[in-house]
Order: structure tokens, then C-alpha cells, then sequence
């Protein structure tokens, strides 16, 4: 594996605050963690496959994909599906997203009673239209009352087993409508064991550069830990941030996909180590057939075992693009990994590489994935004129999940 010294980071970030080495483990409730570092929710992403592929290359928290509360209370197959762990996941952590308090108590109930989870996290910063229309994920907060008592809700439920509670949040709806500080004050006075902010408004969706000014603003408001999350494209982009927040941990969303080894070059972050690892080519092959791999073994213990080697390939070929960002491959093979249906058929591809590529280092600190532009956020109806209010909307809560 190449190797790259501390220091390259990302172009034209530079050095906020100089060198930074996080000396303090992550604790939620009586779970902690080192390093202080959680793979984001990222739906159709972060399904056990992907979670076991960054878990072998370092530490942290690994999040599953989100599911709302109403599809778990209602047992739906495929929300079951998704809450799936390995059975060397420890802590289990698991994401809500919800907008009624009652139907949020009784899943969080379900996740302790029936031991389904670690750790519970609730989403207040998912900006999707299908999700913000119904006044949930980045537009809840403005209505403080009914996330306050959402949030308290799901304290109050996974209290009687020592299950800790975190909430993840934007800056606001836009820069008008800023909740940040006053939400993750309620979420504090109700109890969670953690906050993290990503650094956008609903508005920005992933455009632009995330605030780390705001993330360094709650941070000095809060007495529970903060976690910043936005624009972590390199481990010493997590350094910097929290030499510039004083935040106590880091949240990692779009900067792992195609790279799951930036959970490795975290790890060494946090360690004080200076190497960072740059794989050729043929190691990222190795890597992209591992996930494959792990990929087809979830599905097979899914309801259809007989095709299970077909669904997992079809569901790794949204990583192609992700994994040869910047290596000189050309169209054709592409083209074809991207199609591919079956394990050998992925060797056979991967086999045309040319394994002595080096990484090329022009991609290093690029955003990945999603890059849109900003837009405007969908809401119901005279969400914004009425602050105060606590009720939830009518046919609020959605039956699927997935964001």
C-alpha cells in the first residue's frame, strides 16, 4: 500500500489551526469509543456489508441506514431487514427517523426490548423533499416544541436499559430559519448523550463548504459532546476540524465512498500516526471484490438466497464510479463493472486493471457522491408561521424507510 505523510490533506483547505491530536475517547452512555469517529447514515450505503468493509480497517461507530419509526413499529420486512447487524457489531447503532412522539417512544421501546440495538440515534437532518415535506429530518427543529418532545420521548424509552440517545441535525432550514443552537439546547435539557451538527442548511443540501464556524458555535454552547460532521474528505480534514471546533468527535459521510481505507487513515489520525495510505490500483481492486464479496453474503441470508449472488453484485455497481474516481480506466471497463452480475464476471473485469497504477493524488480532498446545488426545501403548509406548535402533522409519518 502507498503511502502518504501527514500534512498533503486536502488542497486549498489548509491548516485551520495547526496540528491536532484528539486525545479523548467518544463516550455514549456507557459505550465508548476510539476513535472518536461515526460512519454517517447514508441510505442504500451503509447496510452491514458496507459497515463489516470499513470496521476491518479501523475503529469508530458504524451507523446503519435510517429507518422511520412507523415502518419499525409495523414490523415492514424490509426496515427489519435493514436493522440487520453483524454479530461482531458492538455497539449496534441505529438511526430513527420520526416525526410523532408516541410512535417514536414505542419504536425506541421495541429497539430495547427486543435488543435490536446499542445506541439510537434521531434524525433531524435528513433535506430530502419526501422527508421535509412532512415536516420531518432538517425541517423538525423549527417546530421546538414537538422536537422537543420527540426527543425526550425517546430518552425517556431507552432510559430503563442504559441505551444512550443522540440526535443529528443541519445548521436550519436555510439561513433565515437557523435552529442549530436552540435545538441542540433541547436536546441537551432532554437528555441525549451526544449532538452532531453537519455544518449546512436543508437549503445548501451538499453544496458549497460546511460551517465549521457553527459546529465550534455549539460546541461552546453544550456541555454534552458535539460532533461535527460536513466536508471530511481526508483524515486530517477530521484533525483540522476539531482543532478548529473543539468538537469531540467526527461524523463521516461522503468522503468514505469508493474509500473505505479512510477509516484506516483515521484511525492513524487519532493515534498521532503520521502515514495515510494511498492504494494502487490492484489494492483497490482487492477492495471493491472484498465488498462484492460481503455484499453477496448478506444478501444470501435474505428471503431470496437463490439469487443472492446476482442482488448483491447489482447492489455494489452504484460503488464502481466511487472506487475508480481519477484512475485512468477506460470507458468500456467501466461500463462493464458497472453492469456486472456475478462474482466471476467481476474477476474477470477487475483481472483488466492494470494493478501498478498508483492513487492519483488529485483526488485527494474532492468531494464524492452527492455535490448538488442548493434548492429550495419543500415544507407542509404554514410550517414556518407556527413556530410554537406541538402537534404533528397530519399523515406525517412515513411507512418506508430509507432516505
Amino acid at each position: 500500500m502507498a503511502e502518504l505523510l501527514a500534512g498533503g490533506g486536502s488542497p486549498g483547505e489548509g491548516d485551520r489551526n495547526g496540528p491536532f491530536r484528539a486525545s479523548r475517547p467518544l463516550h455514549l452512555g456507557g459505550h465508548v469509543v476510539w476513535p472518536p469517529v461515526v460512519l454517517a447514515p447514508m441510505a442504500g450505503i451503509t447496510n452491514v456489508a458496507f459497515r463489516r468493509l470499513c470496521r476491518e480497517q479501523g475503529g469508530g461507530l458504524y451507523v446503519c441506514e435510517m429507518v422511520t419509526t412507523r415502518a419499525l413499529v409495523e414490523r415492514n420486512p424490509k426496515t427489519l431487514r435493514m436493522i440487520a447487524f453483524g454479530g461482531d457489531e458492538r455497539p449496534r447503532s441505529l438511526q430513527l427517523y420520526g416525526i410523532d412522539p408516541e410512535v417514536t417512544a414505542a419504536a425506541v421501546r421495541m429497539v430495547v426490548e427486543e435488543d435490536l440495538a446499542d445506541h439510537v440515534d434521531l434524525n433531524f437532518g435528513c433535506p430530502v423533499p419526501k422527508v421535509t415535506r412532512k415536516g420531518g429530518g432538517a425541517a423538525l427543529p423549527w417546530r421546538h416544541r414537538l422536537f422537543a418532545r420527540i426527543v425526550r420521548a425517546a430518552v425517556e424509552a431507552a432510559a430503563p436499559a442504559g441505551v444512550p440517545v443522540t440526535v443529528k441535525m443541519r445548521k436550519g432550514i436555510d439561513d433565515d430559519h437557523l435552529t442549530y443552537v436552540a435545538a441542540g439546547l433541547a436536546a441537551q435539557e432532554a437528555g441525549v448523550a451526544a449532538v452532531a451538527l453537519h455544518g449546512r442548511t436543508a437549503a445548501q443540501r451538499y453544496s458549497g463548504t460546511a460551517d465549521w464556524d457553527a459546529i465550534g458555535t455549539l460546541k461552546q454552547a453544550l456541555d454534552v459532546p458535539v460532533l461535527g460532521n460536513g466536508d471530511i474528505w481526508e483524515a486530517d480534514d477530521a484533525l483540522r476540524m476539531l482543532a478548529h471546533t473543539g468538537a469531540d468527535g467526527v461524523v463521516v459521510g461522503r468522503g468514505c465512498l469508493g474509500r473505505p481505507w479512510l477509516f484506516a487513515d483515521l484511525a492513524a489520525a487519532f493515534d498521532g500516526r503520521p502515514v495515510r495510505r494511498l492504494p494502487t490500483l490492484g489494492e483497490v481492486a482487492a477492495t471493491t471484490r472484498r465488498h462484492a464479496e460481503l455484499l453477496v453474503e448478506w444478501f444470501a441470508g435474505g428471503d431470496r438466497p437463490d439469487t443472492a449472488e446476482r442482488d448483491g453484485c447489482v447492489d455494489f455497481r452504484k460503488h464502481v464510479a466511487w472506487y475508480l474516481k481519477g484512475f485512468p480506466v477506460g470507458g468500456e471497463l467501466r461500463r462493464a463493472l458497472a453492469m456486472v452480475n456475478g462474482l466471476a464476471e467481476l474477476d474477470d473485469l477487475l483481472g483488466k486493471l492494470d494493478p501498478a497504477e498508483p492513487f492519483p493524488p488529485e483526488t485527494l480532498g474532492q468531494p464524492r457522491g452527492r455535490t448538488n446545488s442548493p434548492g429550495k426545501v419543500f415544507l407542509p403548509d404554514g410550517w414556518l408561521a407556527d413556530r410554537d406548535s406541538a402537534e404533528v402533522p397530519a399523515g406525517a409519518e412515513l411507512a418506508d424507510s430509507g432516505g
